[in-house]
Order: structure tokens, then sequence, then C-alpha cells
């Protein structure tokens, strides 16, 4: 019995980035000598089990059969005689096809040690077209890491596009590989790889539309800069929804299974993302009309949200900020609780608390 550190651990120490939690696989065991070493068993489809000290996943080396279309359509082989550059083949980039074993040495039977000093993200072998998913997973490293797809990886992507793989790929993967590059520090890549394969239209054509009209630019520049701020998942969807109906953002988000914040943040934004960026001449009835529909009163974070969203990437957004700052810091000096307790009817309340603020903007914006 042999182990090997495999995977995302071993590119990244090359890389000189931070790990992530290290996984190994096993070769020449069975899921009984596991068992009987004091490994716990997690796999379901395949033998993958936990360490029992320090809870890292342990997997026996295994190989693949396609036997379906989708990302589950497969057979696995996990037995003592399957090598480790059988179960490394299985992989599909080069870049995470390398193994190192317990002295410290590296298995790299696929060269990608030397498309990690070219950049390059290169398939393991022709296998690489039976899984729909690593259409996304190779957008993601391309966002992650900024690297250049090697021709011929770009090829294979463009067929499993035009043979129809992706139509099989799950929803709830879609979003899970798709939130997870825009949350890469370069989300704008994992787009653009997406678009340049033919994928992006396939998978989420509302996005697609957006990326090719005359916005093309602007919408990069909004996205990289939620990017380079450190924006949370929900910002980042949002300023892409800004550019769409709420009709297709409802589409989307339904048919990926998007989570509720971010498809409630992107509506927001197709909403009201122009009154924003326009909010430097904005007047104090529309102020309020804006601050009642975003509900800032019980919501003020996904406001500030929101606001991020919209001005993400304007050339000049101080003025908006400035004054929808001003119309923030008016109302929020208004004593809602007082003017509820004061008023005469209870369907007069709402209708009070809204003169009481919206006199609060005029004298800050000092409009008569």
């Amino acid at each position: 019995m042999k182990i090997y550190a495999v995977g995302g651990a071993v590119r990244d120490e090359l890389l000189g980035l931070r790990q992530a939690d290290r996984d190994y696989v096993v070769v020449g065991a069975t899921a009984e000598q596991m068992v009987k070493l004091g490994y716990r068993p997690v796999g379901r489809d395949f033998p993958v089990f936990l360490h029992p000290e320090t809870h890292q996943e342990y997997a026996l080396a295994r190989t693949e059969r396609k036997t379906a279309r989708g990302y589950n359509g497969f057979d696995f082989h996990a037995e003592p005689d399957v090598t480790l550059e059988q179960d490394l083949a299985r992989r599909d980039l080069t870049i995470n096809a390398i193994a190192k074993d317990e002295a410290g040495k590296l298995i790299d039977p696929f060269g990608g040690v030397a498309d990690l000093r070219a950049r390059v993200l290169r398939h393991v072998g022709p296998a690489f077209i039976e899984d729909p998913v690593r259409i996304l997973r190779v957008a993601r490293f391309a966002a992650r890491f900024d690297f250049s797809i090697a021709p011929e990886t770009m090829q294979l992507m463009r067929e499993m596009v035009a043979n129809g793989e992706v139509d099989a790929l799950v929803s709830e993967r879609v979003w899970q590989e798709f939130a997870r590059g825009l949350m890469e520090s370069r989300p704008t890549r994992m787009l653009q790889v997406l678009r340049e394969c033919g994928a992006l239209a396939r998978v989420m054509p509302e996005i697609e539309t957006a990326w090719a009209g005359a916005d093309a630019a602007v919408l990069e520049n909004a996205l990289s800069a939620v990017a380079q701020a450190g924006a949370a998942l929900e910002v980042r969807f949002a300023v892409l929804g800004r550019t769409l109906d709420p009709l297709a953002i409802e589409a989307l988000c339904s048919r990926l299974k998007a989570p509720a914040d971010c498809r409630d943040l992107a509506m927001l934004a197709a909403r009201h993302a122009h009154t924003i960026a326009d909010a430097a001449e904005l007047d104090a009835l529309s102020a309020l009309a804006l601050f009642n529909a975003v509900d800032l009163w019980r919501k003020p974070q996904r406001y500030a949200q929101l606001v991020a969203a919209a001005l993400a990437g304007e050339p000049d957004s101080a003025p908006a900020l400035a004054r929808l700052a001003r119309a923030q810091t008016a109302v929020s000096a208004v004593n809602a609780g007082a003017i509820a307790q004061s008023s005469m009817e209870p369907g007069d309340i709402r209708r009070d608390i809204d003169a009481a603020r919206l006199r609060a903007i005029r004298v800050a914006f000092q409009e008569r």
C-alpha cells in the first residue's frame, strides 16, 4: 500500500500559494484494509475514507468508464491493481494530475509541472470530453490563475458544446461552479472562456445576451471592480443582473436554483441600478421611492450591497454616492416609532412616516 498527495494541494504548493485541504490517493489497498486501519468510509459512489486523526480524505486509486451522458454517467473500478498513473489519467487537467509521494518526490506523467511554468490549462487525455463539468472547471481555473487554455483543450470544449454534452449538466452543479468562478480574482476570465467555447449561451443564455451587448465593456469593468474590492457573491451576481430584465433573472435563477439572496439582489439591481447610477440628479421624492422599494428600513446591508453593485465600474460615482448618503442620513434621523405612536389612525402610519422622511430629504437636498 502506497499513499500519494494529489490534486490541488500539490498544484498550489508548486505555485507557492496557500494550500487547501490535502487529498490523498491510496494505491494497492482494498476498502476492507482501509477500515481495519481505522479510516472511516464516506464515499457513496467510490471508496473515499477519512483519516482517523487528521480527517483528511484518502481515496482508493480508481479508473472510470463512461456509461451515459452527464456528470453521473460513470462506472468506477477501485481495486489494488489500479496504478497511480491510471488514477492520474482520469483527472481533468495536467496541473491537477501531479502526485507527490511520502518522500516528497513528484510523479508527473502528463507534464503538469511544465504547464504550470507555462501558465497553461491543458487536458490530460481524450476522456476529458466525457464529463461536461470540466468545461466549467476550466473556466473557473482560468479565472483563478489567469492561465491561457491550450488550443487543443479549447477545441475539445467546443466539441462538447456542439454535441450537446453540456445540456446534460445538473443545474445545481452549474451554479456551484459558476458561483465559485465569480468569487475568483478574475471572474471576467471565466465568462470569456465560457463564451469562447459556446457554453455560456447554452447554460446561461441570459448572461450571454448581456455580455454580447453594447455594454459588454462596462459590464467587464464593473465585475472586475467588485472582484478587486473583495465583494460578496451576491454583489458580483447583481452586477450581472443590473443589465438584465427582471423576468430573465427570474428564469435564470429558477433554472440554476440560485440562492434567494443572490436572486433578490440581482432583481433589485435590474430594477434600480439606473436610478442609483443617476443619483447625482435624484430628487427627494425619487430618493424616498428608492428607499421604500429596496426596504432600506429593514435591510440596510442589502441596500449597501445594491449600491455597490449599481455603481461598480462607474467612472465618477462620487456625486451619486454623496447624494444618496445625504438622503440616507436625513431619513435615519426621523423617529418612525414616535410618528407611529402619534398617528391618529393605523392606516395613517405609513403616510405620516413617508411624509416626515420626505421632508427630511428635501431639507438635505435643499429642495423647496
